[in-house]
C-alpha cells in the first residue's frame, strides 16, 4: 500500500506540525512518521531536541493539552525516532517518501509496534508519557 507519492507530501505535513497549521485529523500515525523522518534528514535539526516541542507546541495549537493523561507522550516519541533512524540509516540514498512508505508497510506501520516492548501498563504509564522508559518485555532492536 502506498502512502505517500512526493517528498513534498512530507515536507507539508513536517512544516504543518512546525508552523501549526497541519488540519488535526492529519495527524495521523503515517504523519508522526512523516515528521519524524523529514527532521531527521534535516540538517541543523536534532530529532531527539527538536521533536519534543514542536508535537507538545502542535498540541496546544489544535487544543490538545499535553498533560499526564494526553499530549505528548515522551516514551513513544522517542522509541519511534528511533525507529525512524535505524530505517533511514538503512536506506540512505533513497527519496524519503519511498523510505516513508516501507516504514509504513512493515511492522511499524502499526499503531500498536511498541506493545512488543512495553506492557499497556508501563507504555502507558504517566512516567512513560513524561519521560522515557525502558521497555519492560524486551529490548527495542536498535
Amino acid at each position: 500500500m502506498i502512502h505517500f507519492s512526493s517528498d513534498t507530501e512530507i515536507e507539508r505535513i513536517a512544516l504543518g506540525i512546525i508552523d501549526r497549521t497541519l488540519p488535526k485529523p492529519e495527524w495521523t500515525h503515517a504523519a508522526h512518521f512523516a515528521a519524524a523522518l523529514w527532521v531527521l534528514r534535516r540538517p541543523g535539526m536534532n530529532a531527539e531536541a527538536d521533536m519534543p516541542g514542536l508535537i507538545r507546541a502542535y498540541n496546544l495549537a489544535t487544543g490538545v493539552e499535553n498533560t499526564d493523561s494526553s499530549g505528548y507522550h515522551e516514551t513513544i516519541t522517542l522509541a519511534s525516532l528511533r525507529a525512524a533512524r535505524d530505517w533511514l540509516e538503512k536506506r540512505p540514498e533513497r527519496p524519503l517518501h519511498e523510505v516513508l512508505n516501507e516504514l509504513l508497510a512493515s511492522r511499524y506501520g502499526r499503531s500498536d509496534w511498541l506493545l512488543e516492548y512495553w506492557s499497556k501498563p508501563v507504555l502507558f504509564s504517566v512516567m512513560a508519557r513524561r519521560a522515557w522508559l525502558d521497555p519492560d518485555l524486551k529490548p527495542l532492536p536498535f
